[in-house]
């Protein structure tokens, strides 16, 4: 082989080898740092570091009956539900705190994705006594202004990574808010409930109809809006209503 064909052959190996060293070095001088508790990642963690991995409040709800599921009694009497999940416990101050404030207020979307493809990989792992025959997972929609604002919804980050766990479809807009509400925050739960009973809408009942639909969220705290999320897409026809959120307060 002429030294020109091989040249020619390689030009991307020198690339090629040193952008993972450049990777490297610049994991060993700026390591980026554990979204749960800031510490330094090491080679193989993502995001999370084992430690955190190890030791968030998990809530593992999903490993009892139904009728055994405090979550689930938060909507008996408002909502039939199927099954109502939560992979977190939300302590205030804590490593989920610290997850969901990088989610929703430091632009970093991979956190939802990420934790709903743990989530995602945990509820497989439970078997088939856990009903997982899901036909589409649908994210609780941000108001136009308020995605604009944040540039991504992070229920539909989680939902994304859930998705490609169990595997599922997702559709992002199966739902749509209509109304820009303010803040949740600091309502009661009457008060939750009159900001959000009649803002959201199907837009396409045909792509809910008939279906078992998973719906999505980042925190559950009241249900409120995961309520009135659900009372429109069973007004649209879908066929049962079910609830995952990363984190239950």
């Amino acid at each position: 082989m002429l030294w020109g064909e091989l040249t020619d052959h390689n030009r991307f190996a020198p690339e090629m080898i040193l952008r993972p060293l450049l990777a490297d070095l610049a994991a060993l001088f700026f390591p980026r740092p554990c979204l749960a508790c800031r510490a330094p990642l090491v080679a193989g963690e993502a995001n999370l570091c084992t430690t955190c991995r190890a030791e968030l409040p998990y809530t593992d709800y999903h490993l009892l009956p139904p009728e055994a599921n405090p979550l689930a009694r938060r909507f008996w009497g408002k909502l039939p539900v199927q099954q109502v999940l939560s992979y977190l416990h939300f302590v205030r101050h804590g490593r989920v705190q610290q997850l969901l404030h990088q989610l929703k207020y430091q632009g970093q979307s991979q956190v939802g994705s990420a934790l709903g493809q743990l989530y995602g990989a945990e509820l497989l792992a439970a078997g088939p006594d856990l009903d997982l025959n899901f036909d589409l997972i649908v994210p609780v929609p941000l108001h136009r202004r308020k995605l604009a604002r944040r540039g991504y919804n992070q229920a539909e980050a989680f939902a994304t990574g859930l998705a490609a766990a169990l595997p599922c479809p997702s559709a992002a807009h199966a739902l749509r808010r209509t109304e820009h509400t303010a803040s949740q925050t600091r309502k009661g739960r009457a008060e939750r409930w009159q900001n959000v009973a009649t803002v959201f809408e199907v837009p396409d009942p045909t792509a809910v109809a008939g279906r078992h639909i998973l719906l999505v969220d980042d925190v559950l705290t009241t249900g409120a809006t995961l309520e009135a999320c659900g009372a429109a897409l069973l007004a649209a026809g879908a066929r049962a209503i079910s609830i995952a959120t990363i984190a239950s307060a």
